[in-house]
Formats: structure tokens, sequence, C-alpha cells
């Protein structure tokens, strides 16, 4: 979904939300839905198969991340545990850039504007770095069938002349 805003777009950055025609609004008490894409994505492909939304997805806050991941020993609970830690990180060096921004707006000390630039390269590399190893806590995936590749031209016997 986030490509059709743009090709280099990543789910976490692009929110989606419905609303209501304007003439069905007052049916339905003028509501309106929407969120992350990753969450529309994955709710919207649960009701398509019939499956159960995630009934025990990571939570945000950090302290009850922590709790969470105390208690879990399955791999894919494991491997959404860091992409969650990852997503809390990004935010932080959102946080931390901002900060960044403020302080040099306001003529902080240079080694205060300084910290929170290396801060906030630091926050972004931890998650950039987590995103790499999270899918190594999944559970394996059974390899899909994938067709024998042909056999390249250098190897294969010519074919006889008529």
């Amino acid at each position: 979904m986030a490509a059709q805003v743009h090709p280099n777009a990543t789910p976490r950055d692009v929110v989606v939300h419905f609303t209501l025609r304007r003439l069905a609004a007052p049916r339905y008490d003028h509501r309106s839905s929407g969120g992350p894409a990753n969450g529309i994505a994955q709710s919207l492909h649960a009701r398509l198969y019939g499956l159960p939304d995630d009934p025990d997805p990571a939570p945000n806050a950090l302290d009850e991340l922590l709790q969470y991941v105390a208690s879990k020993r399955d791999a894919d609970q494991q491997n959404a545990v860091l992409a969650q830690l990852s997503e809390q990180l990004r935010n932080a060096a959102e946080i931390l850039e901002w900060a960044r921004d403020n302080a040099h707006w306001r003529k902080l000390p240079t080694p205060t504007w300084e910290w929170l630039r290396t801060a906030t390269d630091t926050a972004r590399d931890l998650a950039d770095g987590l995103d790499e190893v999270a899918p190594a806590f999944a559970s394996p995936r059974a390899p899909a069938a994938t067709p024998a590749l042909p056999a390249p031209a250098a190897q294969r016997a010519p074919a006889p002349r008529r």
C-alpha cells in the first residue's frame, strides 16, 4: 500500500484513512477509521482469508514490551518484539531530531546540538541493525517449491542441425 504513495515509501511512514461518502455518512454516525498502512494491511489480509486478527500484538510502550519479551518464547513473537523495538527506535530518532533542530534554533551550545545529532544517527543505526537481524529470530519457513532453472546455454548440448 505504501508503494501507492511513492515507490520508496516505507509502510511505517504511510497512514491510511477511510471515510464514508458524504451521503452515506449520516447512516453510520459519520464514522471514519484509519491507522498505519502495515496494520491496516494485516487486518485486511486476515479478514480476506478468514484468519483471526493478531490476538496478541506486541505492545507499544517500552516497559510493557520488556515485560512481554520476558514471557514470550515463540520465535515469531521474538521477531515481533525486535520489529517493535526497531519502530520505537525510529520514533526516538525523530524525537531526537526535533530536539536537535530546536537546540539549533534556540542557539544552544554547539556540543548540545552535536550530541543530539550523534544520538539521532545512533538510534537510526540501531533500528536499521534490528531490521537486519530480527528475521533470524522468526520461525523458519518451508522453502517454496520453485521450478528447476534451465542449464546455462554454455552447458547445453548443441541442437542437431537439419
